[in-house]
């Protein structure tokens, strides 16, 4: 059964956002010359911190979500996150415990923690390889021409 994050809850704001991939790379100092490195692994996690502002109602949604669908941060759930290709579904789970603090009038909670997603989204290799060597304005003109010319032709 694959845990969503409710629709009821707000996404992570911008404020405290950060996306941080682990090391990828082993590093070994030689005696002599330079440092030997190779890749590690090939899908490598990413902690994303994250932080939400919730009214009272949303924050009791929250808790209890936490504790019976994602097992105290145990399991995976699908959750809209920002990165590099915008705002995207993604795998994740929480790395540590979440900190909830009451924000001045009482109403509002700011809610912190740590997130791991399993794979994070990035271009593929043949999209990077296109949009190294291509004026990417260009390009982007030439398939919404593309686009329009496939679509309002279509009917011919």
């Amino acid at each position: 059964m694959t845990i969503i994050w409710p629709v009821t809850l707000p996404l992570p704001t911008v404020q405290g956002y950060s996306v941080q991939p682990e090391d990828a790379i082993l590093r070994t100092e030689m005696e002599a010359g330079l440092a030997r490195q190779r890749r590690r692994f090939t899908n490598v996690p990413t902690k994303v911190s994250v932080r939400w502002i919730m009214r009272r109602d949303q924050y009791a949604i929250f808790e209890a979500w936490y504790r019976w669908q994602a097992k105290e941060g145990a399991n995976w759930f699908t959750i809209t996150l920002l990165g590099g290709l915008g705002l995207l579904e993604q795998e994740a789970r929480f790395t540590r415990q979440f900190s909830a603090r009451l924000l001045a009038g009482g109403t509002l909670w700011e809610i912190t923690s740590e997130l791991e997603i399993r794979e994070r989204p990035v271009l593929d290799e043949g999209a990077i390889g296109i949009l190294l060597n291509s004026d990417f304005v260009n390009l982007e003109a030439s398939i919404s021409q593309l686009h329009i010319f496939i679509h309002q032709n279509s009917n011919l």
